[in-house]
């Protein structure tokens, strides 16, 4: 036991308030390595040995997760005092380590605050105070897990799940070892957001990271990818072990259905995963490639996996997408995306109505490519709004410089809710009054049946600026003529692959006239497309069809026709 000075009467002393605070003193011996403690020490180390105390290297024998934690202070703490501090002061230092007396017990973790005393050469000793300090350390565990893991499913979340990612790709090329990395999405997890809230669908997500954790093995991880994704590193895993894996997932994911606060809910799960490191070997070729095998299940039939492989035809295509990608947007920057303009014309008389503006990119070599041959490619590179951009800007300088010209234009999906664009359209249209009402705004019927609410603020928007909305291609999906008259469209142009064989087809015949009939009721003008013989033409007058194009009445060209005063547009479009 330390000895000390007497204490003053009527005080505690310095024991008892040691014992007050769960606090014990010692002194170390550096040089013996003996360490004295008072006797508190008993109540604080209540598992650990007293033998295992009497010595520094008995205890740092106990301590982790770093054995030289208390050696190491010392060193920094001898070594600040000499950089500085006056001779007869001691360095002082405060650790945190655990300790327990065997594996068997829980780790105590213990605040250590001490000071030395002697100079270089001199006999060293440490005296100190150490404390129990375990609410702390389980406080800053809990900060720490927070930082680390996702809150909803206890999983890693996804920047600690891209750190173990890179990790075990490190580790795989140094052991020439090899693993398997997962995506599991869940199906379909906008519908029950959708249909029963976000909480739901929290403990959907929940219950299914719990369902898949079952399953692993000790040392494979799992983390929150995304929204409704999973990713599971699996150590030493071959490909015919991870099929083996992923059906058990899959199998555990659907095997029963989710009790949620608003009742079951039944859910799937679908799997993308790529062998690492034969086919990635850096974090982005894992992901991506990941996530191609999972859209490829998705694709295939949801509550499917699929292994990632080499695929010619695919990386060919990938480095046509790479190619046509900077085509493209090179085009724009050189103004080589260009308009060519299609005749509407009115059904009786053949003179013109409007002029369709189609898309054309003007090569290097001087090749144009039609808009089959760009716009699917801008779509599903991500570019088509860039040439919606540019197509309006053109059709806007015509509307301009003809005032008597009517033109329509053909817009993407993606550009019916892009803000840039209607900020664009509306700085034009205060810029050039009077141009709105001369341009159509044609929508396919697919755009028309995603959303009918977007839709139809979007035609509003149109309509409110004075243009009109056309719907094309008509009758190739399954918009019902009720929906027509919710959005208030103003023109239908009917698909040409019904009006292309009226002349011979009974069948076409009779959906291409009811179509025509309907739309005259509902006060909607009607355009058929694709039309190619006299026959065709005259029946379609008959019929009570608005306006034609196509073969018959004169393709696509560059040149504008309306400059011939013979070719001018009329403008009973009422």
């Amino acid at each position: 036991m330390i000895s000390g000075p007497l204490p003053i009467s009527g005080a505690p002393s310095p024991d008892d308030i040691l014992a007050a605070l769960g606090q014990a003193a010692f002194v170390w011996d550096v040089a013996t390595d003996t360490i004295v403690w008072t006797d508190q020490a008993a109540a604080i180390f209540r598992d650990v040995p007293a033998a295992a105390l009497a010595t520094g290297a008995g205890l740092s024998a106990l301590i982790e997760p770093h054995r030289t934690v208390r050696t190491e202070a010392l060193s920094q703490a001898i070594a600040a005092r000499e950089a500085g501090a006056a001779p007869d002061q001691g360095g002082c230092y405060r650790i945190e380590y655990g300790i327990r007396g065997s594996t068997a017990d829980t780790v105590l973790w213990i605040e250590e605050t001490g000071y030395c005393l002697g100079a270089t050469g001199e006999t060293l000793r440490v005296q100190g105070i150490v404390r129990i300090n375990n609410e702390r350390h389980a406080r800053e565990e809990q900060l720490l897990k927070l930082s680390q893991h996702d809150p909803v499913t206890g999983a890693l979340n996804r920047a600690n799940l891209l750190i173990a990612l890179a990790e075990a790709i490190e580790e795989s090329s140094r052991f020439r070892s090899s693993f398997v990395f997962m995506l599991v999405g869940i199906d379909h997890l906008a519908r029950i957001n959708d249909a029963f809230g976000f909480d739901v669908a929290d403990e959907v997500i929940a219950e299914i990271a719990k369902r898949i954790g079952v399953r692993l093995r000790g040392g494979d991880v799992m983390g929150r990818f995304s929204g409704n994704k999973f990713g599971l590193i699996l150590k030493n895993c071959s490909v015919d072990e991870a099929n083996v894996a992923a059906e058990r997932f899959l199998q555990v994911i659907r095997s029963d259905v989710i009790l949620t606060r608003s009742g079951p809910v039944s859910v799937t799960a679908s799997i993308g995963a790529i062998a690492v490191p034969r086919y990635a070997r850096t974090n982005d070729e894992a992901i991506n490639r990941a996530q191609e095998a999972l859209e490829m299940a998705k694709r295939r039939r949801n509550g499917s996996s699929a292994m990632w492989r080499p695929n010619v035809e695919r990386e060919a295509q990938r480095r046509v997408n790479i190619r046509v990608t900077d085509e493209i947007v090179t085009a724009l920057n050189e103004r080589r995306i260009v308009v060519a303009f299609e005749p509407v014309v009115h059904a009786g008389s053949r003179h013109p109505a409007f002029y369709e503006c189609l898309v054309r990119m003007r090569q290097e070599d001087g090749e144009v490519l039609l808009a089959p041959d760009v716009v699917p490619v801008a779509e599903k590179l991500g570019l088509i709004r860039l040439v919606d951009h540019r197509v309006l800007e053109l059709v806007m300088a015509e509307l301009s410089a003809s005032p008597h010209v009517q033109l329509s234009l053909n817009i993407s999906p993606d550009t019916t809710m892009d803000s840039d664009w209607w900020s664009s359209i509306e700085s034009m249209m205060r810029a050039h009054p009077g141009v709105a009402e001369r341009m159509i705004v044609e929508i396919t019927e697919t755009v028309a049946i995603q959303d009918l609410d977007d839709v139809r603020g979007f035609v509003t928007r149109v309509k409110n600026f004075g243009g009109r909305i056309a719907i094309d291609d008509f009758g190739a999906g399954y918009t019902s003529f009720r929906n027509l008259r919710k959005l208030g469209v103003d023109i239908v142009k009917i698909d040409g692959a019904f009006v292309q064989n009226i002349a011979r087809s009974a069948d076409d015949r009779a959906f291409v006239q009811t179509m025509i009939d309907l739309s005259r009721r509902l006060g909607i003008k009607t355009v058929a497309e694709w039309v190619q013989d006299e026959i065709s033409a005259d029946l379609l007058r008959d019929w009570g069809c608005d306006y034609i194009q196509g073969k018959l009445i004169g393709l696509a060209a560059p040149e504008r026709p309306w400059l011939d005063d013979t070719a001018a547009p009329r403008p009973a479009m009422g």
